[in-house]
């Protein structure tokens, strides 16, 4: 079976106010072909469609154009979980329409999805997080957990093991799910986990919600079900496989910077060819760069007044950052924006700020001993001698003892 593992696509995000749209119109021509040109049995759609509950209707017409054509009128399975940022009943309101394009979609973790033919594949066997769809002559175990809020979580509970498990953290609850549901696994499937959450040690950016990032909505890796083939995973913005797992666990990221914290991340998808019983190979294809971020650091008016010239043209974002002896006029802004049209911020910092800020960053990388240093020969005009330098670090050692 052939599967190809994509998330966070958040259809409708705008950057700064403005739209990304037509970044994501190209992403997917380009989702297109790749489906297309390898074959896929199976597309995995890990959560975050939508940028928010209530998205844009050219998001939605987006969204829909592409499953249309991603299925091939029922012939290629697509399955999809919701995300913390869409509103599942939105999501699968399509459902009926959905069904007979061979796509599934799986609303809330508590969702049993109908058994029944769907396009030209086959649910045979569903309960609750959990299904057996056969797909031409293989058949896949697939766990689908759906963003797994505290509240969505309590709601699966059972009233016979309310009092013991509602005690219990959230990566507990989390993990004995999966747990549980892993006993569906067998020798003769495919077995695949697909979910949107946070595993600790996972690498974020700033686009996603710290709030659901933090620890108590987080669970350890070691609570992946070790039997599970592939993991696909959606939620963290960086494609990532995760350290410390049993079993390959994957962040396929999001398709498009969303964040300037997003710069350095390559963006890829990951298609997983799997087979019973046999360890799943995973390929990377790369995503275009459809229109980058670009923090531009200038020194002075002149010097980004050029580099908006010189630049002027390019398909880039820009967030940009101004060195300045005083504050910056209106006239100034108003020009740099008619020069290069894709400012999405200019932020103005003042000599004496840029100096401050330096020098904190440069004592956080400093040792105590380099700091005591540095300051005793600019006080006294020679470096300390090795007794004044063990003394100091005796007095420093001695105070953090008596803290603890």
């Amino acid at each position: 079976m052939r599967i190809l593992h994509t998330s966070d696509w958040h259809l409708g995000k705008n950057l700064e106010g403005y739209s990304r749209l037509e970044e994501q119109e190209l992403f997917l021509e380009d989702f297109i072909k790749v489906v297309e040109e390898n074959d896929i049995d199976l597309v995995i759609i890990a959560g975050d469609i939508y940028d928010n509950s209530n998205p844009p209707a050219r998001a939605e017409n987006l969204f829909y154009r592409a499953l249309n054509r991603i299925s091939q009128g029922g012939k290629r399975g697509i399955l999809i979980i919701s995300g913390n940022h869409d509103n599942p009943e939105r999501l699968v309101a399509a459902n009926p329409l959905a069904k007979e394009q061979g796509i599934i979609m799986v609303a809330l973790p508590k969702t049993i999805v109908p058994v029944g033919v769907y396009g030209d594949i086959e649910v045979i066997d569903s309960c609750e997080g959990c299904i057996e769809v056969k797909i031409k002559d293989e058949n896949a175990v697939i766990i689908t957990l759906p963003y797994p809020s505290e509240k969505r979580l309590n709601e699966i509970i059972s009233e016979s093991q309310e009092d013991e498990i509602r005690r219990r953290d959230y990566a507990e609850k989390v993990g004995e799910i999966l747990e549980k549901l892993s006993c569906k696994f067998r020798e003769d499937t495919v077995n695949v986990i697909a979910s949107h959450l946070f595993i600790r040690g996972g690498e974020s950016s700033d686009s996603e919600r710290p709030i659901e990032l933090g620890g108590s909505l987080a669970i350890d890796v070691d609570k992946i079900p070790e039997n599970a083939q592939y993991v696909a995973l959606g939620h963290l913005h960086k494609p990532q496989s995760v350290k410390g797992a049993k079993c390959p666990v994957y962040y396929s990221g999001s398709p498009i910077q969303y964040s300037k914290s997003e710069i350095n991340y390559a963006k890829c998808l990951y298609i997983v060819d799997v087979e019973p019983k046999k360890e799943a190979k995973i390929e990377t294809i790369m995503i275009n760069t459809y229109k980058p971020i670009e923090v531009w650091k200038c020194n002075g008016i002149e010097e980004a007044i050029k580099k908006c010239e010189k630049n002027s043209s390019r398909e880039v974002w820009v967030y940009l950052e101004i060195t300045m002896d005083t504050f910056l006029s209106q006239e100034d802004i108003k020009t740099l924006r008619e020069l290069k049209k894709d400012i999405v911020e200019i932020k103005p910092k003042i000599k004496g700020e840029v100096e401050e800020e330096i020098a904190c960053e440069s004592l956080k990388e400093k040792s105590m001993d380099e700091i005591f240093k540095e300051f005793y020969t600019n006080q006294r005009g020679i470096e300390p001698e090795s007794e004044v330098m063990n003394l100091f670090l005796s007095i420093i050692q001695g105070d953090e003892e008596d803290e603890a």
